[in-house]
C-alpha cells in the first residue's frame, strides 16, 4: 500500500467552491481500481490549504489506472478551476513498528 499524499492551495475566498467540487469529483477517484481510500483535509492555520490523501494499492495503480485516464481529465476538470497553482504530490510508504 502506498500513501498520495497532494498538497493543495485554493486561491482564497473559493474555498467553500472548491469543496463542493471536490464532492462531486470524489467517486470519480475513490472509483478508481486500486483506490482504497480518499480523504480531503482543509488547514486550520491556512483556510485555503487543503491536503488530499489518497491509499492506493501500488504507485502504478495511482499513475496507471487514474492518471494514465480519462478519470484525472474529469476530475482535474472540476476541481482545477480553484487551484491557486500545481499541487504538490508524493507517495510514501509506512515505517515498520
Amino acid at each position: 500500500m502506498v500513501l498520495e499524499v497532494a498538497l493543495i492551495d485554493v486561491t482564497p475566498g473559493q474555498e467553500d467552491d472548491f469543496a463542493d467540487a471536490y464532492g462531486k469529483a470524489r467517486p470519480i477517484l475513490a472509483d478508481t481500481p486500486g483506490c482504497r481510500s480518499v480523504r480531503m483535509t482543509r488547514g486550520v492555520e491556512s483556510p485555503s490549504r487543503f491536503v488530499l490523501l489518497v491509499e492506493w494499492d501500488s504507485v502504478e495503480a495511482h499513475t496507471d489506472n487514474f492518471r494514465a485516464t480519462d478519470r484525472f481529465g474529469q476530475w482535474r476538470g472540476l476541481i482545477g478551476p480553484y487551484f491557486a497553482g500545481p499541487p504538490v504530490v508524493e507517495h510514501f510508504t509506512d515505517v515498520p513498528a
